[in-house]
Order: C-alpha cells, then structure tokens, then sequence
C-alpha cells in the first residue's frame, strides 16, 4: 500500500512540475503570455479528465447504455430510463452495472431474442461460467451464451484480448417480474 501511494505522490508531482516547466520555459525565452497559456490549457486538460472520473456514473447516458445493450443484438426501440448505474475499479479491474427501466414491448423482444438463440439452456441445464471457469482467459474465439434462471432471461458474451490482458465479459439480465434489464460489464 505504501508503494502505491508513493507512486501516486510520484505521478502528481511529475504532472505538478511539467506545468510549472509549460509556464517556465516559454517566459525564460520571453513569451511568458505563452507560458501562461500552455500551463493554463494543461491545467484545464488535467482537471477535465479528473472531472469526467471523479463524475463518470453521473455523465452515463441513455445513448450509451442503447449502445451497449446493442452490442449484444438487443434492440430497445421504446423509451427507457436508467434506474441506477455504477461503476468501479482497480488496478487490473473494472466492473461497470447499471439498470434499465424499459417498456414490455422491449422486454418481450429481448426474452424472445434470448429464447430464439442457437444453444438456449432452460432452467437446470448446464451453463457455462466464462468468467472464472478452466478455459484459456487469453486466446480463443468469441463465446455467447443465451440461458435462463429463476428469476431472469440471460445473455453472455466472452471475449478473450490476448495474453496479459483481462478478456470482456458482459452480461445482460432481463427479469422475468419487472420490466428491467441489467447490464454487467467485468474485467478481471
């Protein structure tokens, strides 16, 4: 833990100093309106990216949730509402969930996309676990499954990104009670 807050301290202080040299070295040379312009605009680029972190759940949109839904070939074509979303990470992992609020129309389409794919399982059969099962997390080919539970109507996508890199899992959950649809993104 020590390590990781001195390389952090480390990291701030390289960002601190190459500010000052943005002003510093353009005013030696005599343009210091220069200077303060580029450390100005440097200083907005490393708040901006801060902000957007720091606010990442409160700038989700509606447009992005409808893309990632859409990568998995569910079409919402109704109106929705984002319920709740979240997001979290850490070095090597990230996880990213949030809930729709959609019409039946759309949960009916996405139920029977479900149902309707090659290798749907029902309820009992067996599934298999992507996420943390025996296969190579590296090297393969894309993997989706379509299954049902108890309480929810499920589709997987597995994608492994090389050797080092943590593979996409997403998952899409449509509960069979409510009209919502979860959306999970893990990589770990």
């Amino acid at each position: 833990m020590g390590l990781l807050i001195f390389f952090g301290l480390l990291f701030i202080g390289l960002l601190i100093g190459f500010t000052f040299l943005l002003y510093f070295i353009p005013k030696k040379l005599g343009y210091q309106k220069t200077g303060i312009i580029l450390s100005s605009l440097f200083g907005l680029f490393l708040t901006a990216i801060t902000l957007s972190s720091i606010f990442e759940d409160e700038l989700f949109t509606q447009n992005e949730a409808k893309r990632l839904i859409e990568e998995q070939e569910i079409i919402l074509e109704d109106k929705f509402e984002i319920e709740n979303n979240e997001s979290m990470w850490a070095i090597g992992d990230y996880y990213h969930t949030f809930t729709l609020k959609i019409s039946e129309r759309d949960k009916i389409r996405a139920i029977n996309k479900i149902k309707n794919a090659p290798r749907f399982k029902k309820n009992g059969e067996p599934i298999i676990d992507y996420l943390y099962g025996t296969q190579d997390r590296y090297n393969g080919a894309k993997q989706t499954q379509n299954y049902e539970i108890p309480n929810y109507y499920v589709r997987e996508y597995y994608e492994p990104n090389g050797e080092g890199y943590a593979p996409t899992f997403r998952r899409i959950l449509i509960n069979k009670d409510e009209n919502k649809l979860k959306f999970e993104d893990i990589n770990e």
